[in-house]
């Protein structure tokens, strides 16, 4: 389910200021967006956001999921270190947790070993106060996971709330990206009744996430050809398949069935890509 994780990333760097506001409760003079890259074997996770503003890090971790290769407690405790050794500023870590779930790594809040504690903040979108959210432009596709009586008369609330924008775009990206959240929590069905179709359709954010849905499945689909024919190959070959636009992976797909050798898979790399 990465791509709610990811989806709340492109909200918090779109609007870093309200992510600030909320998660802080301050207001920020300056505020940076910070690579989600650090040195010494670089982390790269999606759903990681680094904000900094004038005296703080607001280190970012949205989690649909509780399945992870490292705990997310400790990888909390990997980016504390490195941020500080880099930075050396305060730090603050908050992970927030999308989806309702009773397991206990929704409810961790700190790393303990023999002889290190680290706390950071964790927020349970199910246990928010849906006004905040409904009252906030950046955070209104975030109010369908929050706190309510009624699930159903949320969502419609929601949804007149993005009636109102008033700029055709931003109403329709709010829309995307509400509508894809809202998917945690509610049946297709009725996000489709309160989210009119066409304005979805016609989103440059629903398109781009259609897009990129599509380049995934084209992707994995021609790796598993490539293994198939060729076996193990060089992880840099990988890396130019990777980032392939979805009509580069189609032409490859046709292409491929007259190679004979990697060597004619990185020819047609060469003539096909400016990588």
């Amino acid at each position: 389910m990465a791509e709610y994780d990811n989806l709340c990333k492109i909200l918090a760097e779109k609007y870093p200021r309200d992510f600030t506001r909320w998660l802080l409760n301050q207001e920020p003079r300056t505020i940076e967006i910070l690579k989600t890259e650090l040195s010494i074997e670089p982390i790269r996770a999606d759903s990681v956001t680094f904000l900094q503003t004038e005296n703080r890090i607001l280190h970012l971790e949205f989690q649909t999921t509780i399945k992870s290769q490292k705990p997310i407690s400790l990888r909390m405790l990997d980016y504390y270190v490195r941020l500080t050794r880099k930075y050396q500023v305060p730090v603050t870590q908050v992970v927030i947790f999308l989806q309702e779930t009773s397991n206990e790594i929704a409810f961790t809040e700190e790393y303990v070993s023999e002889v290190t504690t680290h706390r950071f903040r964790v927020i349970r979108m199910w246990e928010q106060d849906s006004a905040l959210f409904l009252s906030n432009l950046a955070l209104l596709p975030l109010a369908p996971l929050t706190r309510t009586d009624s699930a159903q008369a949320l969502l419609s609330q929601v949804a007149e709330e993005i009636a109102k924008i008033p700029d055709i775009e931003t109403r329709q990206n709010t829309a995307a990206y509400t509508e894809i959240l809202a998917g945690l929590k509610f049946e297709k069905d009725f996000i489709r009744q309160l989210f009119r179709e066409e304005i979805m359709q016609e989103s440059v954010i629903y398109q781009d996430i259609l897009h990129q849905g599509e380049q995934k499945e084209a992707l994995k689909y021609t790796l598993r050809l490539v293994n198939r024919r060729f076996g193990e190959i060089d992880l840099l070959i990988i890396e130019r398949l990777q980032v392939l636009s979805t009509e580069q992976l189609e032409g490859l797909g046709e292409a491929f069935l007259d190679f004979s050798n990697v060597s004619d898979l990185v020819a047609w790399l060469e003539q096909n890509t400016s990588i």
